[in-house]
Parts: structure tokens; C-alpha cells; sequence
């Protein structure tokens, strides 16, 4: 009988428990409009921020094709913007 009691109390603090942490859950969430705001506000949604990530990756692009076709290491440069002048492996 003593185990049954156990068990029983057991079960209610992890059933208690598991309530608490749902309801803190539902408390936390945000609601749709407050999803729909956030979405707005992150940087991929700024048109400058994706022309800015385009050039980006244009110049990465750029500069792999040209470590491609040249005998000169491209990683020892001081500046990636501007072809040759820097050590050569």
C-alpha cells in the first residue's frame, strides 16, 4: 500500500509539474501578431541588407574564380578587393 502512495504522489508532482511548465509555455509564446512584427524587424527583410549580402557573396564568388585560375596564393592578401600584390605560395 505504501508504494502505491508513492507512486500516486509521485505521479500528481511530475503531472503538477508538467502543468506549471505548460502553462509557463503558453504565458511565454507570443501570439501571432507579435510573430508577424518580429518577421518584419529581422535584417533579411531589409532590401539593403540583401543587396549587401549579394555583393558579398558576388565578391567571395569572384575571388574563389580567381584563386582558381592563378598559381598565386589569394589568401596571403591585405586586401581581397584588389587583384595581385600580395605573397605567392
Amino acid at each position: 500500500m505504501g508504494t502505491l502512495r508513492k507512486a500516486l504522489i509521485v505521479g500528481a508532482l511530475l503531472g503538477a509539474g508538467a502543468g506549471v511548465g505548460s502553462a509557463l509555455f503558453v504565458l511565454v509564446t507570443p501570439g501571432e501578431e507579435k510573430k508577424q512584427a518580429m518577421l518584419k524587424e529581422i535584417p533579411e527583410q531589409d532590401p539593403r541588407r540583401r543587396d549587401e549580402a549579394t555583393r558579398t557573396k558576388e565578391l567571395v564568388l569572384a575571388t574563389l574564380q580567381e584563386a582558381a585560375t592563378t598559381q598565386e596564393n589569394v589568401a596571403w592578401r591585405k586586401n581581397w578587393m584588389v587583384g595581385g600584390g600580395g605573397r605567392s605560395a
